[in-house]
């Protein structure tokens, strides 16, 4: 099987293709580039490099957030115009779940931040055991200091990875003993992480659905919770 991978929940831009035994090319750009200009061009060229034509593809991968509003939605319908134009299937993996699987064989509590503004991040807690990446608890999307508070409780040596991690590295060092964090390079959502989940759903034949599959968002965009906020609506 050959699958192709796309990323666009967060600045970076990640697609990569893969088979059941290696990976076979993977581009990753982290400026700041609108996906929906680069997306489309990153793939057909790392298809060119490969000599390979999106014929050739069995499957594609997808993330499914948390991340950008506009990037998932940017990223999603990409992949599901590719599945219907190539009649193959195609599943969404979440960005956090990726960037957990970046941090495979680590000890103890990993836990992968998404940058959320305002000192929020989206994130969830893993272990890795039995050769697999094993999540704790629900997708969250909390202010950082909530999440400081929840890694305490367990009580374990814990890593950080994503792209949060600049950000909030400082207050994480001061706030929790046996802290680490990943290497600079492995704090982006890989298409390569995100492919290697998928293609075991893929091979298992556990598709998503054109029509009903969706990112995950968790927060309402900025626009409509600034319009709610302005005319007084409260959430429940």
């Amino acid at each position: 099987m050959i699958v192709l991978s796309i990323d666009s929940a967060t600045e970076s831009a990640s697609c990569a293709v893969l088979s059941d035994e290696k990976l076979l090319g993977e581009i990753n750009l982290n400026d700041k580039k609108q996906h929906s200009v680069v997306l489309m061009p990153m793939v057909d060229n790392l298809l060119k490099s490969l000599k390979l034509t999106i014929k050739d593809i069995d499957g594609f991968v997808v993330s499914k957030g948390p991340g950008s509003f506009t990037g998932l939605r940017i990223g999603m319908s990409m992949v599901k115009g590719l599945s219907q134009g190539t009649n193959k299937p195609f599943v969404s993996v979440s960005s956090l779940d990726a960037l957990a699987f970046n941090m495979a064989y680590s000890h103890g509590l990993i836990c992968p931040i998404i940058d959320a503004l305002r000192d929020n991040v989206y994130t969830a807690l893993y272990c890795f055991e039995d050769g697999k990446i094993n999540r704790l608890t629900d997708y969250m999307a909390l202010h950082i200091d909530e999440l400081i508070n929840i890694v305490k409780e367990h009580n374990k040596t814990s890593i950080f990875v994503g792209d949060a991690v600049g950000k909030f590295k400082e207050k994480l060092n001061e706030s929790l003993n046996k802290v680490y964090f990943a290497p600079s390079h492995l704090n982006i959502v890989k298409a390569s992480s995100l492919g290697e989940l998928g293609i075991n759903l893929l091979s298992s034949g556990n598709y998503d659905d054109l029509y009903t599959s969706a990112p995950i968002y968790l927060r309402k965009p900025q626009a409509e919770r600034e319009y709610e906020k302005k005319m007084g609506i409260k959430n429940e």
